[in-house]
């Protein structure tokens, strides 16, 4: 059972900040601090230190600090993923990264450029989520509500073109009555379809625009319950400024 989303999808826009205070801005800068058990599954370490994230509103661009080295960083767009320094070398760079990933499992190793692209895309849809459901192609539908505990959550289904390089093509979002996210369930194709939700609060306002400052992406369930002994990626925003 589905439904025309446009007054959902309308009043989500409006409980984050307004599509019109959105498009008067053009990047996103955060801090990050990342963790969860993800890394350790593709042969990583993953440290507590904090990094600088930023991301382009309008387009698929994003870039964090430090990455593998004090004077390194990343410069991801969907066709290309690199790691350079601030004397302007390319310390590595793949082209059209997403077929890196083909026949990878949950337990394929990832090497620099994996994890690279992956943060690139992930924390690039997180930091533009909702206002990226208003992009060309992006088709959204309102499905059944989902009960969770006693709250009754509405659900928007939304599904990405091809363009857009995201976890993949048809996701779920989950809103409060106040309209504000509450989780968002995906599965990760570049780990084999790796099935999350991934649960966002700890709200902050910031230039007028309402954001989580708090992401946990849990192992989801056949039944579509979170699996909350299963914790695969952490994520802390703070210092989130639009410009």
């Amino acid at each position: 059972m589905s439904a025309p989303c446009h007054e959902l999808l309308d009043q989500v826009l409006i409980a984050h900040g307004g599509l019109e205070r959105w498009n008067s801005f053009n990047q996103v800068r955060a801090t990050i601090v990342t963790g969860g058990s993800l890394w350790a599954m593709k042969g990583l370490t993953q440290d507590s230190a904090p990094r600088q994230m930023t991301v382009w509103l309008h387009e698929q661009r994003a870039s964090v600090t430090p990455f593998g080295g004090a004077d390194q960083f990343t410069a991801y767009t969907p066709d290309r993923i690199a790691i350079e320094n601030t004397a302007g070398k390319v310390i590595a760079e793949r082209a059209t990264p997403r077929e890196s990933f083909l026949d990878h499992g949950e337990n394929s190793p990832w090497d620099p450029l994996h994890r690279a692209y992956f943060n690139g895309y992930a924390l690039w849809s997180y930091l533009t989520m909702p206002f990226q459901f208003t992009w060309p192609g992006v088709v959204t539908e309102e499905v059944e509500p989902w009960q969770e505990g006693s709250q009754r959550w509405r659900r928007l289904r939304v599904t990405f073109p091809e363009s857009i390089a995201t976890h993949c093509a048809v996701q779920d979002f989950y809103f409060g009555d106040d309209f504000l996210l509450c989780r968002h369930d995906y599965n990760v194709d570049v780990s084999g379809g790796l099935s999350a939700a991934q649960y966002v609060h700890g709200y902050v306002e910031a230039d007028g625009l309402r954001m989580p400052g708090k992401r946990r992406a849990y192992r989801r369930k056949a039944d579509g319950q979170a699996d909350k002994d299963a914790l695969l990626v952490a994520i802390d925003l703070s210092d989130i400024g639009y410009s």
